[in-house]
């Protein structure tokens, strides 16, 4: 069966779903606690969520931190950096398969620069 162009591989929507856990870590220790991310983090998680899902690597994309091309911009990046370095260390714990599968991810060989095609904007 062959997947939709729109539909996330696996690997893609796990990596999402770690990268949601974070912001919400990160959001109930700095934020008001809720169900429910606050405007910003939910602002935070869905920039990540684009950026990824239009990667020019697709199903081969390395962790953000290993990739050759940096899209983030500037001001997102550094949020983004500040959740990871607060929940990172506290995922081991509270989250081990996510914590185990992010980290092998990270050991996937990093793929050629590819030129980025018109449609990934």
């Amino acid at each position: 069966m062959d997947r939709d162009e729109k539909t996330p591989s696996r690997r893609i929507a796990r990596e999402l779903e770690t990268v949601r856990t974070m912001i919400g870590m990160y959001c109930d220790d700095h934020h008001e606690p809720s169900v429910q991310l606050c405007d910003d983090c939910e602002e935070l998680y869905q920039y990540v969520e684009k950026r990824v899902s239009n990667c020019p690597f697709g199903k081969d994309k390395p962790t953000c931190a290993k990739c050759s091309v940096h899209c983030f911009r500037k001001t997102m990046r550094e949020r983004i950096r500040q959740v990871m370095r607060y929940a990172g260390p506290k995922m081991a714990l509270s989250h081990p398969v996510l914590s185990v599968f992010h980290f092998l991810d990270g050991r996937r060989p990093t793929p050629e620069n590819k030129k980025t095609s018109k449609d990934t904007n």
